[in-house]
């Protein structure tokens, strides 16, 4: 392997699928980089995509994405990295990738690009077993304590990687790596890893490219980022004269989605940020120093897992009677009564009914510091979560219909409280999904658990 004394890393966009401009791609590409990493997932949305084993974005998007980063790839000699593939990085997700990039390879002429998978399933067996062992624990106060129950409720178990699978991955020569679930800051730390840079620049440069361009000014996720990593530091900076960094907009970037000011906990890491200087360049580009890794008492990885919880219908309306929105939570509360009492036969325990006032607080719920500032016009969305289908399609038909027609003090109208945007009116959505796992589990180190398989392309047809 070539020494370098700096490496270069093209982040395409913040999410494979959310998409990114072929001229800013490109003109990272005339920087000669020695990589290209996307990230693929996030738990942002919540547990749906992992429970119902979907994608985060459609085929279509994703293959889009993956044909210039692919091609490009190819043609320069350096390998293309996907972390967390297919959003949540199980199985279902990765073979979902797996088959779109296949497709690639075959129309592009690829075939013989050598790739691997590196598989993030757990299986429950094992979980069990550390569990006995006591090294599981929930990862925060607000999660409860994992039981045998939770755990075969649950519909598959994902580990976040860190960097040590795909380093191994990188030195076994893959040109093209799919990560399951994967520390969203790994792959690009893998890279630095590999390339003998410190650990520490390439975390904290992952941190940052693993959204590309949001640490830019306008932040956004669909546009091209490039990180130079040296010995003494790193250097972000746009791919898009729309663009450039700021030493507040890296900052604040590096700064978010943590619980701790500026410790950052990963697999088996400790990035520590409390002494970063962030430098504007001059030319959009920011000069970033003093991060550092901490030793980490034992190693230790994020599992996910989800399991069904509840059936789902919803209701997307909108009110405009000032007497309505004055009354609004009385209104909903009486509807709300009314339906229970039809219902009386159905146990309380079976079904929940939520209501959202957009416009109100919606969004603050009772943080919300100015509840009584009304608006003339509001959308409510209400939901029935229920142990079945039917009962929450029942539960919302007769909930809509109370609140469309119920009888309010002033009232001058009856043809109905409600505007519907949409018909029909009530959305049966499906099953509902909850985290069932969220826990830390101790294991022996970075490669235990994250098996590197190479994969061969099935024959056309």
């Amino acid at each position: 392997m070539e020494v370098k004394k700096e490496i270069r890393i093209l982040a395409p966009c913040g999410i494979l699928g959310y998409g990114y401009p072929k001229e800013s791609f490109l003109r990272g590409m005339e920087k000669r980089p020695d990589a290209i990493v996307v990230d693929a997932g996030s738990t942002d949305a919540g547990p749906h995509k992992l429970g119902a084993g979907v994608a985060i974005v459609s085929r279509k998007a994703c293959k889009k994405d993956l044909e210039i980063m692919i091609s490009e790839g190819a043609k320069a000699g350096i390998p293309v990295i996907i972390g967390s593939a297919g959003g949540s990085g199980g199985r279902v997700h990765v073979g979902w990738t797996w088959s779109i990039i296949q497709e690639i390879l075959h129309e592009q002429g690829l075939e013989a690009m050598k790739t691997a998978i590196i598989w993030a399933d757990i299986p429950k067996e094992t979980v069990k077993k550390r569990m006995a062992e006591g090294k599981v624990a929930p990862l925060g106060a607000a999660v409860p304590l994992l039981t045998e129950e939770r755990l075969e409720e649950t519909n598959a178990i994902v580990a976040q990687m860190g960097h040590e699978p795909v380093v191994k991955a990188l030195k076994e020569g893959y040109q093209l790596i799919i990560c399951g679930r994967a520390y969203d800051p790994s792959p690009f730390a893998a890279v630095a890893e590999y390339f003998g840079m410190p650990l520490a620049y390439g975390y904290h440069a992952g941190k940052i490219l693993e959204c590309a361009a949001l640490c830019a000014v306008p932040g956004t996720t669909k546009d091209c980022m490039l990180g130079t990593i040296t010995q003494e530091g790193f250097l972000v900076e746009p791919l898009s004269d729309s663009r450039k960094c700021t030493a507040l907009s890296v900052a604040a970037h590096t700064f978010y989605e943590k619980n701790h000011p500026y410790v950052l906990h990963g697999p088996g890491t400790i990035l520590n940020l409390e002494n970063c200087s962030f430098t504007e360049q001059g030319d959009g580009s920011v000069w970033v120093t003093g991060s550092r890794i901490e030793a980490s008492d034992g190693y230790y990885i994020k599992l996910e897992g989800a399991r069904k919880a509840a059936y789902r219908t919803f209701v997307v309306a909108g009110v405009r009677d000032p007497l309505f929105i004055s009354r609004i939570k009385e209104i909903e509360g009486a509807a709300q009564n009314q339906t229970e009492a039809y219902y009386s036969e159905i146990p309380k325990e079976d079904y929940r009914i939520h209501f959202m006032n957009y416009g109100i607080d919606a969004v603050m719920g009772e943080l919300e510091p100015e509840p009584e500032d009304l608006p003339h016009e509001v959308g409510i969305v209400f939901e029935v979560l229920a142990k079945t289908q039917e009962i929450a399609d029942s539960v919302c038909g007769t909930l809509r219909s109370s609140l469309l027609h119920y009888g309010y003090e002033g009232r001058k109208a009856t043809a109905g409280n409600l505007a519907f945007p949409f018909a029909p009116s009530d959305i049966s959505f499906g099953p509902v999904y909850e985290f069932s796992v969220y826990h830390l589990m101790e294991v022996a180190d970075g490669l235990e658990m994250f098996p590197i398989e190479e994969v061969t392309l099935r024959a056309e047809g």
